[in-house]
Order: C-alpha cells, then sequence, then structure tokens
C-alpha cells in the first residue's frame, strides 16, 4: 500500500497550480511531504529579501523537471502558503513526479 499523499494541484489553462508550504531557515533544502494537500518545502535560505522564494523556486524546477521560469510565484510571497504555476507544466505529469519523489 502506497503511503503518497496527493497534492491538491488545479490545471489551467497556463499550466499546473502547485499550492507550496513554505518551511524557511530549516536545516537542509528538500521536498518534505504533503500537508493539508500542500506540497512542504523546506528550504536552508532565510526568508529575506526573496532569497528562500528563489531557493523554492531552483528546487522546485530540479526536481519537477521544469525551466527556472516556467515555476512562478503567484501568491504568497511573504508568507508560508504559496501558490505555484508551473507553466506549460500537466497536471498528470507533477502528480506522476511528485508520486515518485515522495513514496
Amino acid at each position: 500500500m502506497s503511503s503518497y499523499t496527493p497534492v491538491a494541484l488545479v490545471q489551467t489553462e497556463h499550466g499546473a497550480e502547485l499550492p507550496v508550504w513554505a518551511i524557511a531557515g530549516a536545516s537542509r533544502t528538500e521536498i518534505g511531504g504533503v500537508r493539508e494537500g500542500s506540497l512542504i518545502v523546506r528550504i536552508r535560505s532565510a526568508p529575506e529579501k526573496g532569497k528562500a522564494n528563489r531557493a523554492i523556486i531552483d528546487l522546485l524546477a530540479a526536481v519537477l523537471l521544469l525551466r527556472r521560469k516556467d515555476v512562478v510565484l503567484m501568491r504568497g510571497e511573504h508568507h508560508r502558503n504559496k501558490r505555484m504555476l508551473l507553466s506549460g507544466a500537466r497536471m498528470q505529469q507533477i502528480e506522476q513526479i511528485l508520486r515518485t519523489s515522495l513514496e
């Protein structure tokens, strides 16, 4: 039986929207699981001057096999709860990558 909890992705005409729960100032940068439908992202960078947001974009681009410019912060610039647009991405593609990464 799989322990994977799905992320509440939403497919839009522009790509997939991904809810993110950010934890800045963590001991390491990693994908940490799923919390209430949001992808937990732990970032070593401090939440100052956009450093943590840039680190989140870098990590998501690497893990989800996207170009950095295709990962866009839509909401939550100064909050833990963020909404990312994965431009041109298909929800099914992102779900499969996350399932593989989190199992």
